[in-house]
């Protein structure tokens, strides 16, 4: 997780309106796929490193530094691309509080029969994407 939040730190600022991601595939010990969302805020981290892991990406571990996204918009949803791969789990440092995913990308995941494990690193990933977190804060 730690290299995820790596790969998104440079990406602060500049994936607006969108959050800096950073998606990590380790398949048997070895990085097999990575990548950061791309200014401007597409493509998306998720489907950037999944592009570069291939078939690797089966059976595979999925590190990624926010819930994957669950809303049809100019792109189709990562969870339904993470499930498309087939990885074994999935680890997410937070859940994306932005209402047309809270949750639902998780819950996408599981459906499939996706091990996810949530909260890895979390203080730092929200830390990481403060900005795009006030927007969902009620007031």
């Amino acid at each position: 997780m730690m290299r995820a939040l790596a790969l998104a730190e440079p990406m602060r600022g500049r994936t607006a309106p969108n959050p800096a991601v950073g998606c990590v595939i380790v398949k048997k010990g070895e990085v097999v796929g990575e990548a950061a969302t791309a200014p401007g805020g597409r493509p998306h981290a998720e489907t950037q490193a999944l592009d570069k892991a291939g078939k690797r990406a089966k059976g595979a571990d999925i590190y990624v530094s926010l819930e994957p996204c669950a809303h049809h918009g100019v792109t189709p949803p990562c969870a339904e691309a993470l499930v498309k791969a087939q990885p074994a789990r999935v680890i997410v440092a937070c859940r994306d509080d932005d209402p047309r995913t809270n949750g639902q990308g998780i819950e996408i995941l599981k459906k499939a029969g996706i091990k996810v494990t949530e909260g890895v690193l979390e203080a730092e990933a929200r830390a990481q994407n403060a900005t795009f977190f006030a927007r969902f804060i009620r007031r």
